[in-house]
C-alpha cells in the first residue's frame, strides 16, 4: 500500500527524476502525493505529469505542502536553494532526504541549524525501475520513526547502503559512478556477440540479464566473486580463456584506476 504522505522534490532534474519514477512505478506512493519545484517550469510541468506529480512554483510552496522534502539540486546551489525556506525546513514534523552528492549532515547543520531532521543519501540511476542503490550516510538526525519512514519509502527501490562520512564518496563511485562502466562493459560484450553474427538486441538483452542475474547471485548468496568465477571456469574449458585473455589486458587494473581517477 502506498504511503500516505507527500514528498515535495527541491529540484527535479535526472536523479530526481528517476527517484520519483521508482517511487511510483513500485507502488511506494502515489503519483498525486509528489509535488516539485525547478527553475525550468515548461521541463517541469512535463516531467511531473508523467508520473501525476504536481508541478509548483517555487521551494516555499514545495516544503509547505510535503511531509518528506528531498533535496535534489546541485552542490554549488543548495544554499540558494533553500534560501528562505530554513526555519520550514527545521519542523520538527519534517524530514530532509539531501541527495546532493558532497554534502554531508554537518553541512545541513551550518544552513539549517541543529534541530533539523536530515539524512543524506545518494541514489544510483537504476533507482527508477526499483533496483537501485541507495548510499546513507550512517550520521543522521532523524527520528526513530523518520527513520522508519525512510526505511519504508527506499527499500522497496533500493539496497540501503549505510556509510559512515568518510567513506561517502568511495561509495558513491562504486554504486553512482560505475553504472558507467556497467554499460561499457554491456556495450562491449554485445560488440563481442555482434562481431559472430548475433543480432545486437539479443546481445545487449544477454548481456544486461547476465550482469543483473550475475549481481543478484551474489547478494543472495553472499559469496565471494572469485568463487563465483572459479565455479564457472572448467580446467581447460572456454571459459577460462576469456578469463585469462582479460587478465592480459589489464581487466582489473583498469576497473580499480577509474576508480582512483574519480576518487583522487
Amino acid at each position: 500500500m502506498a504511503e500516505d504522505v507527500t514528498i515535495g522534490f527541491i529540484g527535479y532534474g535526472n536523479m530526481a527524476q528517476g527517484v520519483a519514477q521508482g517511487l511510483v512505478d513500485q507502488g511506494v506512493v502515489d503519483g498525486g502525493r509528489i509535488v516539485a519545484c525547478a527553475v525550468h517550469p515548461d521541463k517541469l510541468r512535463e516531467s511531473t505529469a508523467r508520473i501525476g506529480a504536481r508541478a509548483l512554483a517555487n521551494a516555499e510552496e514545495v516544503v509547505a505542502a510535503a511531509d518528506v522534502v528531498v533535496v535534489a539540486v546541485k552542490p554549488t546551489v543548495v544554499a540558494s536553494a533553500i534560501d528562505g525556506v530554513e526555519s520550514a525546513l527545521s519542523d520538527p514534523d519534517r524530514m530532509v532526504v539531501s541527495i546532493v552528492s558532497g554534502w554531508r549532515l554537518d553541512d545541513y547543520r551550518k544552513v539549517l541549524g541543529a534541530d533539523a531532521h536530515v539524512q543524506c543519501a545518494i541514489p544510483n540511476t537504476p533507482i527508477a525501475v526499483g533496483q537501485g542503490v541507495l548510499i546513507a550516510e550512517t550520521a543522521n538526525t532523524l527520528t526513530d520513526a523518520q527513520s522508519g519512514l525512510f526505511e519504508r519509502l527506499f527499500s522497496p527501490v533500493a539496497l540501503i547502503e549505510r556509510v559512515d562520512s568518510d567513506h561517502l564518496d568511495v561509495a558513491t563511485v562504486l554504486a553512482g559512478c560505475a553504472p558507467a562502466f556497467a554499460e561499457m562493459f554491456l556495450e562491449a560484450l554485445a560488440d563481442g556477440g555482434v562481431e559472430f553474427g548475433l543480432p545486437r538486441a539479443t546481445s545487449y538483452r544477454l548481456a544486461a540479464k547476465m550482469m543483473e542475474g550475475t549481481g543478484a547471485l551474489h547478494i543472495a548468496t553472499g559469496q565471494h566473486p572469485g568463487a563465483m568465477k572459479d565455479a564457472v571456469c572448467s580446467p581447460g574449458g572456454t571459459t577460462i580463456r576469456g578469463v585469462s585473455a582479460l587478465e592480459k589486458a589489464g581487466f582489473r587494473g583498469a576497473i580499480i584506476s577509474a576508480v582512483e581517477a574519480i576518487q583522487g
